[in-house]
C-alpha cells in the first residue's frame, strides 16, 4: 500500500498522516504514555498514515510508534520510515543529551550512509524497532550532500526491495525541491516528501517541481505545512520560527496578513495552511506532527470542511497568493 492508495477521496482527511518527530522528544520530552495517547487519538480520529525515521529521537519515535500500532490490523494503515542516517552505539554519550534537537540520551550517534549496505542495515534496524516485517514507503532522508551515493546505491537498493515486495514504494524526503527534481528525472522514485517548500506562505516548488511530478506520476507528500511553526497558530507571535530558526520580520508580517484574511472568512491560519497544499493535483498526502492528543484532534477537525472559496480569492486580491496558485 502506498500513499496514493489512501488518497481517493476529495476530502484530505484520508490523506493526512501523523508525523512522529515530536514523539521522539523533539526539543522536549514526552512520556511513553503520552506518545501512545497521540497515536491512539490519531487512529480514533481516522488517521491511517504514519511517518517516522531513525533520526527522530535516535530510534525512540520508531519504537513508540511500533508499540502503539502493534495491536492494529496491519492492512489498515500506511507506514513510512527513512534511511540515510545509521544509528551507531556511542557508550561515551550516556551522560549527555543528543545534540541534534532531541531530548534523549546520546547513547547512539548518527552516521550518514547512503550506500546499499547502509540502506539495508538501516531498514533492518527500523523494522526491528517498529516490530514489523515490512513498511510501505522508505524515504531517503536529507541526502543533500550525498547525491552520488544516494542515486547510485541507495535508490537501486530500495528499488530492488520494492520489486521483491519488501517495501511498497521508494521515496526521497527533503527541505528543498531542486535535488528532489533530479531524483524524479534521473531515478526510479515513486514519491517525494517535500518539507516547507509548498505552503500557504511560500510556493517555490510550484513552477517547476510540482508539474514535473504530475507529468512523471510521482506522488508528493507535503510536510512542514506550518513552515516549522510560523503558520501553526492563528495569533502569530513575535518569536515565531521559520525553517527551524527565528522568523524574519517580513515573513511574520506576511503570516499575520494571511491570518487576518482567514479571520474575515471564519477560519484560522492553521486550518488554511493544512488545506492549502491539497489544491495541487500532484499532492497526494500531507504529514503533520503532534505532541498532544489535542493537537492531532485539532488538525483532523480543521480538515473536516474546507475554507470558503472566498478566502483564496481575497488572498489573491491582497497579493498574498499568486493568480496561478491552485487552491482547494
Amino acid at each position: 500500500m502506498t500513499t496514493d492508495q489512501v488518497a481517493g477521496d476529495k476530502n484530505p482527511l484520508p490523506r493526512l498522516g501523523l508525523g512522529t518527530s515530536p514523539l521522539g522528544n523533539l526539543y522536549t520530552e514526552v512520556t511513553d504514555s503520552q506518545a501512545r495517547a497521540v497515536v491512539d487519538a490519531a487512529w480514533e480520529a481516522g488517521v491511517r498514515s504514519f511517518d517516522t525515521a531513525p533520526h527522530y529521537g535516535l530510534g525512540l519515535a520508531e519504537r513508540r510508534l511500533g508499540a502503539a500500532l502493534a495491536d492494529r490490523p496491519r492492512e489498515e494503515f500506511v507506514l513510512s520510515t527513512k534511511v540515510g542516517r545509521l544509528l551507531v552505539p556511542d557508550p561515551a554519550g550516556a551522560g549527555r543529551r543528543d545534540d541534534d534537537g532531541f531530548a534523549v540520551p546520546a547513547t547512539q550517534r548518527r552516521v550518514w550512509d547512503f550506500s546499499a549496505a547502509g540502506v539495508l542495515s538501516s531498514l533492518e534496524s527500523s523494522l526491528e524497532r517498529l516490530g514489523l516485517d515490512r513498511v510501505d514507503v522508505v524515504y531517503l532522508h536529507d541526502p543533500d550532500d550525498h547525491w552520488d551515493q544516494a542515486v547510485g546505491e541507495a535508490v537501486p537498493a530500495l528499488v530492488e526491495l520494492r520489486e521483491q515486495g519488501v517495501i511498497g514504494a521508494v521515496g526521497v524526503g527533503m527541505n528543498q525541491w531542486r535535488m528532489p527534481a533530479r531524483f524524479v528525472r534521473e531515478s526510479d522514485v515513486d514519491v517525494v516528501m517535500l518539507a516547507g517548500r509548498y505552503t500557504l506562505l511560500e510556493q517555490p516548488a510550484l513552477a517547476e517541481f510540482l508539474p514535473l511530478c504530475a507529468e512523471r506520476g510521482v506522488d508528493v507528500v507535503a510536510a512542514g505545512v506550518f513552515n516549522s511553526g510560523l503558520l501553526a497558530r492563528h495569533e502569530v507571535p513575535d518569536d515565531a520560527t521559520h525553517d527551524y530558526r527565528a522568523a524574519p520580520a517580513d515573513l511574520i508580517d506576511r503570516a499575520r496578513r494571511i491570518a487576518a484574511v482567514c479571520a474575515r472568512h471564519g477560519t484560522t491560519l492553521p486550518a488554511a495552511a493544512l488545506w492549502f497544499p491539497f489544491g495541487h493535483p500532484a499532492v497526494t498526502g500531507a504529514v503533520v506532527g503532534a505532541r498532544t492528543e489535542a493537537e492531532i484532534r485539532a488538525n483532523v477537525a480543521a480538515l473536516t470542511a474546507p475554507p470558503p472559496p472566498g478566502l483564496w480569492a481575497e488572498l489573491r486580491g491582497e497579493g498574498l497568493l499568486a493568480a496561478d496558485v491552485p487552491t482547494p
